[in-house]
């Protein structure tokens, strides 16, 4: 197995996005990339913590490629957006690719460059490594699972019904 933490804006969507799909063990809601350990939702919607809003990705690489992941993560998000995901506004939406496996890095930045070409140095998404990922609270772990008719700026049917569960 292997992990890999993701910030596309509300984590409600981007979790529920990533957990339809085949490959993908287990998925949290978290913050990720800021200025304290273990922020409170509050604490970063109102900029006293500096993180975020990310997804933690457990995958099965024999079933789903960090590349077929990357290829999900820039379907859903808009990569040359700063501080904005849909209608949601605000440093808590930025987006990012946090790894914990170096050896990912030249696998991203291929990612990267191929898909992107020229346009490139427009991309907005940071790639980092992920020093300091803490589980949102529990209220926001499978949100929109717990809350069907939750907000979602996210399509979820951007998957096809091959790649879901």
């Amino acid at each position: 197995m292997k992990k890999i933490v993701l910030a596309g804006g509300c984590f409600w969507g981007v979790e529920a996005y990533f957990n339809q799909l085949k490959g993908v063990n287990d998925t949290t809601v978290g913050y990720v990339d800021g200025n304290k350990r273990n922020p409170t939702y509050a604490e970063v919607c109102h900029g006293v913590a500096t993180h975020a809003e990310a997804i933690e990705i457990e995958y099965n690489p024999s079933m789903i490629t960090l590349d077929k992941v990357l290829e999900h993560f820039f379907r859903i998000i808009n990569p040359y957006a700063e501080n904005q995901q849909g209608h949601d506004v605000g440093p808590q939406y930025r987006t990012g690719i946090y790894y914990y496996d170096e050896s990912d890095v030249p696998l991203i930045e291929t990612y990267l460059k191929a898909r992107f070409k020229s346009r490139l140095s427009e991309v907005k998404t940071v790639v980092k490594e992920c020093l300091d990922y803490d589980l949102a609270e529990s209220f926001h772990q499978a949100y929109l699972r717990k809350n069907p008719g939750g907000y979602c700026h996210i399509n979820l049917n951007l998957a096809s019904p091959e790649e879901k569960k």
